[in-house]
């Protein structure tokens, strides 16, 4: 049931367009634009950069795997997750929903 950090840093980089990044203690998975999930330098957790409905919608769903980080980041919808409790499935499907709120928009044509 566990997802190992090797394996959660694989699934949101074959995300398209993903990068890696250094991010103080942890290594940032981002789109150009902005950064879409924060793995802990020790493995334990992955942060995800959710609005607060995803943020609900998972901790609600799986409360075992997924909490609101504390302060802050929490209310604005950045969610935990605990590698050791979460499913593969799962995690996969929770990076594709923070991946796609860091997708680039794309471009509109200007009014004139």
């Amino acid at each position: 049931m566990a997802v190992t950090p090797a394996r959660a840093k694989e699934l949101a980089l074959s995300l398209e367009g993903a990068l890696e990044r250094p991010h103080f203690d942890r290594t940032a998975l981002r789109t150009p634009r902005k950064t879409f999930a924060t793995l802990a330098g020790d493995g334990a957790d992955i942060n995800l950069m959710f609005d607060p409905d995803l943020r609900d919608f998972f901790c609600e769903q799986d409360p075992a795997a997924f909490s609101p980080v504390p302060g802050g980041w929490g209310r604005m919808g950045a969610t935990r997750c605990d590698l050791s409790a979460v499913d593969e499935a799962t995690l996969a499907s929770a990076l594709k929903a923070a991946h796609a709120l860091a997708a680039p928009r794309p471009k509109t044509p200007r009014k004139r």
